[in-house]
C-alpha cells in the first residue's frame, strides 16, 4: 500500500466522516513513544479513524512534507494533512473530534532529550 494515499488537503480533510480522533504534533523525530501514545489514543478514544495533522517547526531536521509522509507509514493512523495552527483549528471546530491529542509540547523534549542523549555518548 502507499501510505502517501493517507495524506490529504486541507478541503480533502475538512469533510472526513466521523467519528475520528486527531493528534496534532511536528513528528520530526519519530520515537516509539509516538507509536505508543497514538495507539493509546486510538484505543481510548473508540473513534474509527485517526487524524494526524502535521504542523510546521522551526529548526526541523525533516520537510513538513517528508514528516507527513512517516506519519503516514505509521499503521494506526488513516488520515495525514499537513496544516498550520490556525487551519489545525479550523479542522478542529469543523470535525469535532471525538478526542483531540496535542503533542507539540511532547515533540520538543524529546528531541532535546534525544540531543542530549546523544552529546552524552559523544562526550
Amino acid at each position: 500500500m502507499d501510505t502517501r494515499s493517507k495524506i490529504l488537503s486541507l478541503t480533502e480533510a475538512a469533510v472526513l466522516p466521523g467519528p475520528l480522533a486527531m493528534v496534532t504534533g511536528y513528528f520530526d523525530i519519530l520515537r516509539a513513544e509516538h507509536i505508543h501514545e497514538l495507539g493509546e489514543l486510538q484505543r481510548r478514544s473508540g473513534a474509527a479513524k485517526l487524524l494526524a495533522v502535521v504542523l510546521p517547526v522551526s529548526g526541523e531536521y525533516l520537510t513538513q512534507g517528508a514528516r507527513g509522509e512517516l506519519v503516514a507509514a505509521l499503521r494506526m493512523i488513516d488520515y495525514v494533512v499537513t496544516a498550520d495552527d490556525a487551519d489545525a483549528g479550523r479542522l478542529t471546530d469543523l470535525l469535532k473530534p471525538v478526542e483531540t491529542v496535542r503533542l507539540e509540547a511532547a515533540d520538543i523534549r524529546r528531541a532535546r532529550e534525544l540531543k542530549e542523549h546523544v552529546h552524552r555518548r559523544q562526550a
